[in-house]
């Protein structure tokens, strides 16, 4: 049982500053942890039971170190300082006379727990015990320990040099000035710390991990290649790093890990281990750090992706394709003049159609503001901006689409909206001409069944905006024709957009993996479990999204998101996917984001 906080050896008058740290765990996250303190000015005890590891770490902190000299970081004398403040070790009572020891251990209660013990025997009894754990429970690690007041959760993320956050995770035992101790240190090395409670993979894994599953388990189904699924990922969101890639980089057995923990704590079908990652690494196949994973590495510890098997190979055949000279854009929104000015710039004539006149035309004076900006900004010339827009004729009926080669419609996202406009086309449209749509959530084979052509029929989602974003995923049913899909994957190429291949079903790749990962944050909050500044800031420090989950649904529109989580969950019947009833109390209250001027967060009007 822990002792009162007054009587406590981490009481206010008796905790020193952490100025002496041992790191226990030389792998690549410890000598990372080591590095950042030793920079910042901490001495470091780096402590492995393998003489090579710690050798391995010497050497890394070394190259390290002269590779942020070389890049005008650190001067050599601060590089001295760091590596003459770094002393490696093979026993653990080397760590007797630290401040605070930080274990990064490999991910096991009994090896965690062992070092705890072991450490109760040699440290000070005011030294702050930290577990760099992501998945374990640090309640259960504290408990077993003699001191349970100072043992807390101190999680770094990879590579520890460069990522800000700092998850500080206390359990009910964990004495607040541990806490304080920690919190300041991290402030200290230029982190951000953020405090969350002790559950498995904490915030930013917390929704990470169940993202990085739902990609492997789309993968083992094989409805996208591990090519398509990174990028749609990475051009559609803006992160990084594809989902699949970033588990070669984690480690897949470590990811596996991960999600055994957080489903024995959620029992959400979400979290439970996608069968490929448990076949992967009882293979052996692990990642980056065995050579091969998801990806075939050109060496273990490479980040270099060498062809393989899997890989697609360049210059397959493909149907023949279709012409297209010309392309019909129905709708007057965002999203179709968009459409319609990517289309123009790359040398198409556009007929841009709408329900009126006046709305076709004032679409089009949207698109000539969205040139002239280019223009201000030097991205084009003024005579390839006047080319551009005289290549666009507006019109306030659909018959002007009787000569076009390809029909593309973004509408309103109603499928009977959606429907009767197919059937419209499939009237006035020339044979052989091309009809694509441009629906995030809706079955585009119902489209296809209001024509009496559904091999003419193919999805094209494009994101917004769409002059701005490279991806379009290229959505084929079970009707559409070879020489169509040919078409548009080539076509996709013309206009420098990236097309990624996916099946028909809800959410295609980008919004089945996007928007359950948002409405676990919502749960998140919902649960009292973290703020929505904590978890926005653990998504941008933590994982390198460009913004924060409740930054990113107050930007779509809550309303919008909430009409996609109801398409996911009703297509794949998964209780985990029923939308967060916080979301739902927010759109029943007309709190649709920054469109209202209020989301989950406020908004200045405009």
């Amino acid at each position: 049982m822990a002792a009162p906080l007054s009587d406590s050896p981490l009481s206010p008058q008796s905790q020193s500053p952490l100025t002496t740290v041992a790191v226990v765990g030389l792998g690549t996250m410890g000598t990372g942890i080591a590095e950042v303190l030793t920079r910042a000015g901490r001495e470091v005890i780096g402590i492995d039971i393998s003489e090579a590891a710690a050798a391995r770490a010497v050497a890394a902190l070394e190259s390290s170190t002269e590779r942020a000299v070389a890049r005008g970081r650190i001067t050599e004398r601060e590089r001295g300082d760091a590596l003459a403040r770094f002393r490696t070790f093979t026993d653990l009572r080397a760590a007797a006379d630290a401040d605070l020891v930080i274990e990064v251990v490999p991910e096991s209660y009994d090896i965690k727990q062992q070092v705890f013990r072991e450490l109760d025997a040699i440290v000070r009894p005011e030294t702050v015990l930290a577990t760099g754990t992501n998945a374990l429970s640090v309640t259960r690690l504290a408990a077993d320990s003699a001191r349970p007041e100072r043992v807390l959760g101190l999680h770094f993320f990879n590579p520890a040099p460069a990522m800000k956050l700092v998850e500080v995770v206390s359990s009910v035992l964990t004495a607040p000035q541990a806490v304080a101790a920690v919190t300041d240190l991290a402030l200290d090395l230029g982190k951000e710390p953020v405090a969350v409670g002790d559950r498995p993979g904490f915030v930013a894994d917390g929704l990470l991990f169940g993202y990085l599953n739902q990609a492997a388990a789309m993968y083992e189904a094989k409805y996208a290649s591990r090519e398509d699924i990174d990028a749609a990922m990475r051009l559609g969101c803006g992160l990084p790093m594809g989902p699949l890639a970033l588990l070669d980089l984690i480690g897949i057995d470590t990811a596996r890990t991960v999600l055994d923990a957080m489903y024995a704590a959620s029992h959400d079908r979400l979290h439970a281990p996608a069968p490929i990652l448990k076949q992967l690494s009882e293979a052996g196949l692990t990642g980056r750090k065995s050579g091969r994973g998801f990806y075939t590495y050109e060496a273990p510890g490479s980040a270099t992706v060498v062809r393989d098997a899997l890989t697609p190979l360049e210059g397959v055949a493909t149907a023949p394709g279709r012409t297209v000279r010309s392309v019909g854009v129905a709708g007057s929104g965002t999203m179709a003049s968009g459409i319609a000015e990517v289309f123009a710039k790359a040398g198409h004539r556009v007929v841009l159609a709408a329900r009126s006149e006046e709305k076709a035309q004032a679409a089009k004076a949207r698109i000539g503001k969205s040139l002239s900006r280019a223009v201000d900004k030097g991205r084009m010339t003024v005579e390839a901006a006047a080319e551009t827009l005289d290549r666009i004729t507006p019109a306030g009926s659909y018959d002007a689409f009787a000569d076009v080669d390809l029909a593309l419609e973004a509408v309103a996202e109603d499928l009977e909206v959606k429907r009767q406009l197919f059937a419209t086309l499939d009237k006035v449209c020339k044979p052989g001409a091309i009809l694509a749509t441009t629906t995030s959530s809706l079955p585009v084979v119902a489209c296809a069944r209001a024509t009496s052509r559904p091999q003419d029929v193919i999805g094209m989602h494009f994101f917004n905006p769409a002059p701005a974003m490279k991806l379009v995923e290229v959505v084929r049913t079970v009707l559409t024709a070879e020489d169509v899909h040919a078409t548009v994957r080539e076509l996709c190429g013309t206009i420098r957009k990236h097309p990624v291949d996916c099946g028909d079903r809800a959410g295609f790749i980008v919004n089945a993996l996007l928007f359950p990962y948002l409405n676990n944050a919502i749960k998140m909050v919902q649960e009292h479990y973290a703020t929505l500044d904590d978890i926005d800031a653990a998504m941008k420090l933590g994982g390198g999204y460009p913004m924060g989950p409740f930054e990113l649904l107050d930007v779509v529109g809550l309303d919008v998101s909430l009409a996609i989580e109801k398409v996911l969950h009703r297509e794949f019947r998964d209780p985990g996917l029923a939308p967060a009833p916080l979301l739902e109390h927010l759109v029943a209250a007309g709190c649709l984001g920054r469109k209202t001027g209020r989301g989950f967060r406020e908004y200045a009007k405009r």
